[in-house]
């Protein structure tokens, strides 16, 4: 009997649908705000249900046991914000974690069910500062470093931080073996009060020891001995030291440049310093190409030698074909050069480049064909400011309004610049700081007409983040702006060499109208009637506002302004305005570009729009 009604039993076990819940199983979280921004944003990052929900899912059991980890974290989190009797609860579907049917509530969700998960927090009362007592003989300068004040809330990572600055000020003053243990918290009895000692201890003053250098292939030690500003027997700096590892870097010869600092002193007295390198590749090929409905595609290949000799100097050969089906071009040309740089020439932070080239265009404005040589001294005046001058030769033949001319120009160029955006590379996105530049060239023109003059130009462009006015993450909304100004002095319009007037125009001046087509024409009845002319002023300006979207897309709203004209007055019938919009995909070595601008004024011979395609912003 008792046989029977138990296969009675299994029968009917085996013909009752039984729902299992999914493995792994997927669920759904909801995090409850604290009423701060920062703190919700660090609870969120903080827990690992949310960061991990999509890459790394779990079974029923392994989501309980994430969800009690998560206790933990997000405890530990909302205790550095201050809040040392906080409580963080998590239910899944209404159960609390520590209910013992959870596990079974969950085995009997459907296959097709989602867990919901929900976090919220008890913060308690806010702890303060009471007492900082600093154990350790230390000067008043020192002391003051700690920033850390009686009263001000206790968020633990201002506490280290102020322990790290009193370290780094013990070290720039040349105590390289100081320690400043972490801070030993003492809760206050009758109120949410943490008092604070620091324990300290200076050690010796010491120097820099021997300075040794490892890993060098083919750059020669002596390069680098003369390029570094550290010396044995200076005082130790942290900051001095790290200094000398960024100059070395900006030789552009090394992939990478670490540091060894040794832990006691040396023979000399001093703490030894070791500069690890591993140099760059020797030779390398880059291909570079771009494209603007105005002037056409464009393309390219690099060659560059990185260290000819030995002391870092760089030998860059670049052939590209330009002008391919541009509206405003009339042929395919060339661009060529071969560029020679000696870096630390003469002196420390100078270099002397030699360059020819050879360039070929077709353009409405005119016809150019071009040899050039060039030679130019750089100076690096400080971090931001440098300068250089040089001479230039340029062989031209220029064929404009049905009119062939030849021109042998001698110059000297001047140059000032300005630059506090901190990048490595002129690709690289700007989310702050200004560049400027202002350029003198005098110049002697022997040609029909022979003619002498100058022509001045200055640049300023300024990137200003947003983050402090819209609740927008640091780099992610850069409004950008820039300006310029030219004028040739010396020469009227005609007598100045069609290739050295100003033009306006294309994706470098005012987006929307074609490549050099801002300005003055030819009239009606001449052979080039309707191309451009030049002049001998230019002014612009332009305004731009990016914003990133995600990790590497982004977009882009701007206007561009300004005329071309025998002077620097304004002339409204010359002034044009041009505005757009485009796309970004930012790369590591700088955003791919997608801008579609339309003129404001369009004159015979305009295009609806204009479409600029090519690799770092425009300006």
């Amino acid at each position: 009997m008792t046989q029977t009604v138990f296969a009675l039993l299994i029968a009917v076990m085996a013909c009752v649908p039984v729902a299992y819940a999914a493995d792994p199983l997927p669920y759904r979280v909801e995090i409850a705000s604290v009423g701060d921004s920062d703190m919700d944003a660090t609870l969120s990052a903080t827990s690992d249900l949310r960061s991990l929900r999509g890459s790394a899912p779990v079974s029923s059991f392994g989501l309980i046991a994430r969800a009690r980890s998560d206790v933990d974290r997000l405890t530990t989190a909302l205790e550095s914000f201050g809040y040392y009797r906080c409580a963080v609860t998590i239910k899944i579907n209404g159960i609390m974690l520590n209910n013992a049917a959870l596990a079974d509530a969950l085995s009997a969700l459907p296959k097709d069910g989602d867990a919901q998960v929900a976090i919220g927090f008890t913060l308690g009362p806010l702890y303060h500062l009471g007492s900082i007592d600093i154990d350790g003989d230390l000067p008043d300068a020192i002391r003051s470093t700690l920033g850390l004040s009686t009263g001000q809330p206790a968020v633990a990572a201002a506490v280290l931080a102020g322990g790290s600055r009193m370290l780094g000020a013990l070290q720039e003053r040349g105590y390289a073996f100081a320690t400043v243990d972490s801070p030993v918290a003492y809760e206050a009895a009758d109120s949410p009060v943490l008092d604070l000692r620091f324990h300290v201890v200076m050690g010796p003053k010491v120097n820099i020891g021997a300075i040794h250098i490892e890993g060098l292939q083919r750059v020669h030690e002596s390069l680098l001995r003369a390029r570094l500003l550290l010396r044995t027997g200076d005082p130790y700096s942290p900051s001095a030291i790290e200094q000398a590892r960024r100059d070395l870097l900006g030789l552009s010869v090394f992939s990478q440049v670490s540091l060894a600092i040794g832990n006691a002193v040396d023979d000399s007295g001093g703490v030894p310093i070791t500069f690890k390198l591993r140099e760059r590749l020797r030779h390398v090929i880059a291909v570079n190409a771009a494209y603007s409905s105005d002037l056409g595609g464009s393309g390219g290949v690099t060659w560059t030698d990185r260290n000819v000799f030995g002391n870092a100097e760089q030998l860059s050969i670049a052939a590209s074909l330009i002008n391919f089906g541009g509206s405003n071009t009339r042929g395919v040309g060339y661009d060529t050069t071969a560029k020679f740089l000696m870096p630390d020439f003469g002196r420390r932070d100078q270099s002397l480049q030699f360059a020819v080239g050879a360039l070929k265009q077709s353009l409405q404005a005119y016809d150019q064909t071009a040899r050039t040589t060039s030679v130019t001294l750089t100076r690096k005046i400080s971090s931001v400011w440098s300068a250089s001058v040089g001479g230039a030769t340029t062989d031209d033949q220029i064929i404009q309004n049905a009119t062939t001319r030849n021109y042998t120009l001698f110059a000297v160029p001047m140059n000032l610049n300005y630059d506090s955006t901190n990048l490595a590379s002129p690709l690289e996105d700007p989310r702050h700081g200004m560049r400027g530049s202002l350029s003198l060239t005098p110049t002697l023109a022997l040609g029909h007409p022979n003619a002498t003059f100058i022509i001045s130009l200055i640049k300023v462009a300024g990137y200003f983040d947003m983050d402090h006015l819209l609740p927008s993450a640091p780099g992610r909304t850069v409004l950008a702006a820039r300006v310029l100004a030219g004028l040739a002095e010396g020469a009227g319009e005609y007598s100045l060499p069609p290739d050295q007037r100003f033009y306006a125009g294309g994706s470098g001046t005012i987006r929307g109208y074609g490549y050099q087509l801002v300005g003055p024409r030819f009239p009606a009845g001449q052979p080039a009637a309707g191309t451009p002319i030049g002049g001998t002023a230019i002014t612009a300006a332009s305004v731009e506002l990016r914003q990133r979207f995600g990790i590497n897309f982004g977009a882009a709203v701007f206007m561009d302004a300004g005329q071309v004209s025998a002077s620097l007055k304004s002339l409204t019938d010359e002034f044009r305005i041009g505005a757009g919009a485009g796309l970004r995909y930012y790369t590591p070595i700088g955003p791919i570009r997608f801008d579609v601008a339309v003129p404001t004024h369009r004159r015979s011979g305009d295009n609806a729009f204009e479409i600029y395609i090519g690799l770092g912003q425009s300006f």
